[in-house]
Order: C-alpha cells, then sequence, then structure tokens
C-alpha cells in the first residue's frame, strides 16, 4: 500500500447510519431521518483507527418520484451538521445512487460509489472496508476489493468476511476489526 493513500470504512446509510424505513419504504425527509445512538460510537473508532469515512447509498426513490435530488441532498447536509455539532465528527464524503435499478454502474450491488470515492480521494481499496445491513453491500464491497462486515442476524448468500448481527455488536468490535487487535489488549486500549 502506499502510505500516502488512505484508508477508507464505507457505510451504507439506511439500517447502519439511521433506521431503516419499513420494507420497500423510504427515508424522503430528514423528519423521518432517525440517526443510530451507536453509529457516532462507530464513526468516532473509524476515526480514531485512522480510517476516513464515506457513505454510499442507493437512493432509488429519486428515481421514483418519491423524493428529489435536492431532499437527499438536504437530508445529508443535515446529517452533517448533526455530526459536526453533536459530536465533532464529519465524513470525508456522502455518494448516493438516485437511478432506477439496471439503470446505472453506480447502484450497489455494483461498485460505482467505491470506485468514484476511491478516485476522487485516493484511497487504498484494498486496505479499506465495506459496511452494510444487505447482501447489495457485501457485493459493492467485495467488487471494489474491499473487506466487507455485514451487520444482520439473518441469513444470507453472500458471505461477508465480518458478520455481527446488529449497531451494537458492531459498536463493540469495530476497533478490534480494524486494528487486529483484540478488544482488552494493552494496544487496543490505547488506541493503536
Amino acid at each position: 500500500m502506499n502510505a500516502r493513500r488512505r484508508k477508507c470504512v464505507f457505510l451504507d446509510r439506511d439500517g447502519i447510519v439511521n433506521k431503516a424505513p419499513p420494507a420497500n419504504g423510504y427515508v424522503t425527509r430528514w423528519d423521518d431521518f432517525h440517526l443510530f445512538p451507536e453509529f457516532a460510537d462507530v464513526l468516532r473508532t473509524v476515526h480514531d483507527c485512522g480510517y476516513a469515512a464515506v457513505i454510499v447509498t442507493n437512493q432509488r426513490g429519486v428515481a421514483q418520484g418519491l423524493m428529489t435530488l435536492v431532499d437527499v441532498e438536504e437530508i445529508h447536509g443535515n446529517l452533517r451538521k448533526l455530526l459536526s455539532a453533536r459530536y465533532s465528527l464529519d465524513l470525508l464524503d456522502i455518494l448516493f445512487c438516485p437511478h432506477e435499478e439496471g439503470a446505472c454502474e453506480c447502484r450497489k450491488p455494483a461498485p460505482g460509489m467505491l470506485l468514484e470515492a476511491a478516485r476522487r480521494h485516493d484511497i487504498d481499496l484494498e486496505s479499506s472496508w465495506m459496511i452494510g445491513d444487505s447482501e447489495r453491500d457485501v457485493a459493492a464491497g467485495r467488487a471494489a476489493g474491499c473487506r466487507t462486515i455485514l451487520v444482520s442476524a439473518g441469513k444470507t448468500a453472500v458471505e461477508p468476511d465480518v458478520r455481527v448481527k446488529d449497531m451494537r455488536e458492531l459498536r463493540s468490535r469495530m476497533r478490534e476489526l480494524l486494528t487486529g487487535l483484540p478488544r482488552g489488549s494493552r494496544e487496543a486500549e490505547r488506541g493503536i
């Protein structure tokens, strides 16, 4: 790995950053966006371990006319303000796919958003992780060359590198996963 290239944790949005809407639903406005309390801790650990953080999210509701590009940008702008004001945290970038299924190369499970982020921000994909709650997220991460974490207790056809049952378990294991150091070790306690 080139020492100057960034390592990154890519994060799906709905189901990882915020509570997912009901099946086949969409978060179409800020009032419906509910940040997971564990997410800020996960993001802080990502930064503490020397990783950048980028959200990559399918937002098909735009193609279906349920929301506009402006609506999505407003949600993401408010998310950034909330993370900064309340937690003193930031995101390197937020990329989203507004297209219908099969209409592009950016919609997960295609790796387009991860590849675009790598191009924009000089990210070393082999040293990076993709965290999501669906097989699409795992497939996109794998296709981009990242290691993958699936946040789901259910059975899936695609196996991630790591599976955790929920955001609480992800929060408790995040440092260990990013550093390779077991919880409770002196190095992990010092934040290495």
